[in-house]
């Protein structure tokens, strides 16, 4: 369809301009509003945005020429003619999603609607060697790709990575590898993945992927303010503030493993004091001396002494390995309420190891936030483990994914051409290399 017949209408307001721009700008307005939901039928369509009826007819038109919209069944009749359903079609295309951890490779392919259809993880034995990281991640995209025959053209890759991804103000889809730990720049990972699919590329930390997963298909399900803190090697936190990922001034939000602290071990960071290592290094120490005798047996049989199994000996009652695990659970605890009682959550979810395996951890954490925090605040408040696992750092990177593709002003870039892949930022790449 020509552009000029989209702009041949006799409800233009006065002043609008007549242009290719001015028809990208309404046709992402009218995608977005079926793709959300707030308009299912035309009349809808009219009433929620500023077009008149034949706007939205051709709009509804091209859409539907593209596939990306559907009118093929009715809705239900209020007294005439049954209206015809304008439905997103999120078989149009697909996005590949991954997660990259300092142990751990996963990846998954979903819909455009965010929702996940397959998923595969990994143990990662190249400890997040960059270069070694990126050709299996692109070995196992391919390998996901031939499980899947004719599946539709991928439309964007969104990774979950083990770092900080500072907000990039020029662009809105990344053309170069950002910083997010060192090293991985010069191993060119964004650059190869658009050399190699021709698609989109977008990056965020692990910590926000997952606490957008535990939004939408987790224990955050209907929460629109969420506090998420994932316990590891590094201890993070990310929020859900009225339904929305907030990224703060330039995507650093929630490094509180590097927030000081006073424990055993005099002053240090929580990342030192309360997080994986310190738990695996407690518990060694324990073993080597006989104070544990469970984990002193472990160590006599040739295991290693890891958080799983301080955590496995707390459980079953060893006072040692449960004084090691409360005491990480009290002094996250004492940072996870000055956030409480600054954020006002409706819902604190915990992930990592201890969190997911351990009910001394999470009741040590529970006692410490409702002791400490204002009790307007803790008077509603819940504060859960993570049931998700894996999926949920690439169920969140799905739906970053799909929300950044259909970013009202990347939208307006592509929906003409009918695909993200013809994206002027990503032929540019591809004609430098």
């Amino acid at each position: 369809m020509p552009l000029a017949a989209f702009d041949t209408n006799q409800d233009r307001p006065r002043g609008r301009p007549k242009s290719s721009e001015s028809a990208a700008t309404s046709l992402a307005e009218v995608l977005n509003l079926v793709r959300s939901g707030i308009a299912t039928t035309r009349q809808e369509l009219e009433r929620y945005s500023d077009f008149g009826r034949s706007v939205v007819a051709d709009r509804v038109a091209l859409l539907t020429e593209l596939g990306l919209v559907d009118e093929s069944e009715s809705g239900t009749a209020t007294g005439g003619r049954a209206p015809r359903l304008v439905r997103f079609c999120p078989d149009r295309g697909r996005l590949m999603v991954a997660m990259v951890e300092q142990s751990a490779l996963g990846v998954g392919l979903a819909d455009m609607s965010g929702r996940l259809l397959t998923e595969h993880h990994e143990a990662l034995d190249t400890g997040l060697d960059a270069g070694a990281t990126r050709d299996r991640l692109v070995a196992l995209f391919r390998w996901l790709l031939s499980r899947h025959g004719e599946a539709p053209a991928i439309w964007g890759i969104s990774i979950a990575v083990p770092g900080p991804v500072l907000t990039v103000q020029d662009s809105p889809v990344l053309t170069t590898t950002p910083d997010f730990l060192p090293g991985w720049r010069d191993a060119r990972l964004v650059e190869t993945l658009i050399e190699e699919f021709g698609s989109p590329v977008w990056m965020r930390s692990g910590v926000e992927t997952m606490t957008m997963g535990e939004m939408r298909d987790g224990q955050g399900q209907g929460v629109e303010n969420l506090l998420f803190v994932k316990v590891g090697r590094r201890i993070g936190a990310g929020l859900v503030s009225r339904g929305r990922l907030f990224r703060g001034a330039g995507g650093a939000v929630g490094l509180i493993g590097q927030l000081p602290v006073t424990g055993p071990e005099g002053e240090g960071t929580l990342d030192a004091q309360a997080g994986a290592a310190m738990v695996e290094r407690a518990g060694r120490a324990l073993a080597v001396s006989g104070e544990s005798p469970a984990l002193a047996d472990i160590l006599q049989r040739g295991g290693e002494i890891g958080v799983n199994e301080v955590c496995q000996v707390a459980q079953m009652g060893d006072p040692a390995a449960m004084e090691i695990v409360t005491r990480s659970g009290r002094l996250i605890g004492q940072v996870v309420a000055t956030l409480a009682s600054m954020l006002d959550p409706r819902l604190i979810v915990l992930a990592g190891t201890l969190a997911q395996t351990n009910d001394i951890f999470l009741a040590a954490v529970r006692e410490t936030v409702y002791r400490v925090s204002h009790p307007l605040v803790t008077r509603d408040l819940r504060i859960l483990r993570s049931q998700m696992g894996g999926s949920a750092a690439l169920t969140g990177a799905a739906w970053i994914g799909t929300e950044e593709l259909f970013r009202p002003d990347l939208l307006k870039e592509w929906v003409l051409s009918g695909s993200p892949r013809m994206l002027p930022a990503l032929q540019a790449v591809q004609r430098r290399d």
